[in-house]
């Protein structure tokens, strides 16, 4: 009887078994209830005593053997009303057991509301009558129908949502100036390396200008200071045979030729020694 005991039904069975009486009111409201809900909906139905001395044992078997089809995913033991007499077989310990030891969930639906079977207690789900259990084993065709509308709905407004946002955005993006003219950054940088180009040429140009400046002010002083410039200024140069230099008046011996160097050629000269005064 433990709540913890209790398996949840599957949300559509593939195959339900029934426990009912043959050609019973119970069996009637059952399929046609299920049927109605789901129309694709199958049964596996054993038709067995559900009162008398053969109640319980045969709706034992039947449970059992329904229960041992793996194919079945839900077992419906139904009965329609009756006096307290009538369903005390659904409230015998060996039936409740059985039903207890089921791997497959159990759904009870004896009599009415009012009626309390032991089976009731030890069943996975309580249904208060026969259609009640129709209901609570199929769902209703077209509530499902109507959620799969709906949730389709509801993803085609997220998807156009999306779609929206993405399409604004991508618009966005070409409204962007550098997609607009994907050039103009190139023009841009062409003019600053133009501009870039043009300095470095000024920079360039004033350097070389001012180092030719430079090297004509230093080329004239070397050639303001070089001994030709000196001896176009009227200057000579005395040297020996030998080529060197003469210094002093004692570096020369009389009658000596020399050689005298001018701004525009050399000629030989001939040294007199005067005596000192």
């Amino acid at each position: 009887f433990a709540a913890d005991r209790k398996r949840p039904l599957p949300f559509l069975p593939q195959l339900i078994g029934l426990v009912c009486g043959r050609a019973s009111a119970a069996e009637r409201d059952v399929l046609e209830n299920a049927r109605l809900r789901w129309p694709a909906v199958r049964f596996e139905i054993r038709n067995v005593p559900v009162q008398g001395v053969h109640a319980v044992p045969q709706v034992m078997a039947a449970v059992k053997e329904l229960d041992a089809l793996p194919e079945v995913d839900v077992i419906v033991v139904a009965r329609g009303g009756g006096s307290v007499e009538d369903l005390l077989p659904f409230s015998d310990e060996q039936l409740v057991r059985a039903v207890a030891a089921c791997r497959t969930p159990v759904v009870s639906a004896i009599g009415h509301e009012p009626d309390s079977p032991l089976l009731d207690l030890v069943a996975d789900v309580r249904a208060s009558t026969p259609t009640d259990a129709a209901k609570r084993v199929v769902p209703d065709v077209g509530e499902e129908q109507a959620g799969i509308q709906q949730l389709r709905e509801r993803a085609l407004r997220c998807v156009g949502g999306l779609l929206d946002r993405e399409e604004r955005g991508l618009a966005s993006a070409l409204a962007r100036p550098v997609i607009q003219r994907p050039h103009r950054m190139i023009d841009e940088r062409e003019e600053q390396v133009a501009a870039a180009l043009e300095r470095g040429r000024r920079t360039l140009g004033h350097l070389l200008d001012r180092a030719d400046s430079e090297l004509a002010h230093t080329l004239a002083r070397v050639v303001a200071l070089s001994p030709a410039a000196t001896l176009r200024r009227g200057y000579a140069v005395l040297q020996h045979a030998d080529g060197s230099v003469v210094h002093s008046p004692e570096d020369v011996v009389a009658d000596e030729e020399l050689r005298a160097r001018v701004a525009e050629g050399e000629f030989a000269v001939r040294a007199v020694v005067t005596p000192p005064a």
